[in-house]
C-alpha cells in the first residue's frame, strides 16, 4: 500500500511540475558526460530532476542569485548519480546553499589537547552529515582542478554518509559482496597514496589521497566524467562503482569496453 501510494505521489509531483524544455535540453548539453545517455536515461533523469527540485531547497549565498538554469545544472548532475537508484537516497536532508565562488567555512573545533581552533581553509564544496550541500558556483561553472566535478563530488559524499560519517563504505546493495568491495577500494587507496609518494603520474585528483571517503568521492566523479582513467588505473574500483550506482558511464560514452566488463 505505501509503495503504490508513493508511487502515485510521484507521478502527480512530474506531472504538475513545470519545466523550460529549451533550458532542459541547454543543460543536457552543457555536460560532456550526459551526451551520451539514452532517450530512456534522459526521460527518467527527467523526471528524477523534478522530483529533486520539488523536495530540494536550491538557494545562493554571498550575494549570488540563483535561476533557474543554475538549479537545473546542479539537480541534473546530482540526478545523474542516483539515475538508477531511487531519490530516496538522497533522504533525511534538504538545503543546497551556493557560494559566487570558493568560501571559508565558519566554524571552530577543539582538539584533543582542548586547544580552539577556527577553520581558515578554502573550500570549493562541503556536504554535511544530516545537513546541507555547499557548493562553489564558480567550480561548478570553471572546475579549478580540471576535471573535477564539484556536484558529483559532494553528493557521493551524502550517499556515503547513509549509514553514518563519510568513510568511503555507503551501504551497499543486496547481492553486492562486502568483501570484494573493502578489498578493491583498501587496495586502491594504498596504491593511489604510494604512487603519489613516489611522484608517479595519475590522472585522477591527488586530492582523492585525502581519505578513504575523499577517496570514494573523487572516484565516484571521475566514474562519471572520465570513466577510462578510472578503469584503466582501477578496474576493480570501477567494477564496485559499476555494481553501486549500477551504471556503466565508459560503455554509455564510448562503447569500447562493455563486453570486457559486462
Amino acid at each position: 500500500m505505501w509503495q503504490a501510494w508513493k508511487r502515485w505521489r510521484r507521478s502527480r509531483i512530474v506531472q504538475r511540475a513545470v519545466l523550460d524544455e529549451a533550458l532542459w535540453r541547454a543543460t543536457l548539453a552543457r555536460v560532456p558526460f550526459m551526451r551520451g545517455l539514452s532517450d530512456a536515461e534522459r526521460a527518467r533523469l527527467r523526471e528524477m530532476v523534478l522530483l529533486f527540485l520539488h523536495c530540494k531547497s536550491i538557494h545562493g549565498a554571498g550575494g549570488l542569485e540563483v535561476d533557474d538554469g543554475m538549479r537545473l545544472l546542479i539537480a541534473a548532475q546530482a540526478c545523474l548519480l542516483i539515475l538508477n537508484l531511487d531519490i530516496d537516497f538522497y533522504r533525511g536532508w534538504v538545503e543546497i546553499i551556493v557560494y559566487p565562488a570558493a568560501f571559508v567555512p565558519r566554524f571552530s573545533y577543539t582538539d584533543e589537547a582542548g586547544v580552539v581552533h577556527v577553520a581558515h581553509d578554502v573550500h570549493t564544496g562541503e556536504a554535511w552529515l544530516r545537513g546541507p550541500i555547499i557548493l562553489s558556483w564558480a567550480d561548478i561553472e570553471a572546475p579549478a582542478h580540471g576535471d573535477a566535478q564539484i556536484v558529483l563530488h559532494e553528493f557521493a559524499h551524502k550517499l556515503d554518509m547513509l549509514n553514518g560519517d563519510a568513510n568511503g563504505y555507503p551501504p551497499l546493495h543486496r547481492g553486492m559482496s562486502r568483501k570484494s568491495w573493502s578489498e578493491a577500494w583498501e587496495e586502491g587507496y594504498a596504491d593511489f597514496c604510494r604512487r603519489l609518494d613516489l611522484g608517479g603520474s595519475i590522472a585522477i585528483d591527488e586530492y582523492a589521497a585525502e581519505s578513504p571517503a575523499e577517496f570514494f568521492a573523487v572516484m565516484s566523479e571521475a566514474f562519471f566524467a572520465t570513466p577510462r582513467a578510472v578503469i584503466d588505473g582501477y578496474p576493480r574500483i570501477y567494477e564496485q562503482l559499476r555494481l553501486f550506482y549500477l551504471q556503466h558511464p565508459l560503455q554509455r560514452m564510448s562503447g569500447d569496453f562493455g563486453r570486457a566488463i559486462s
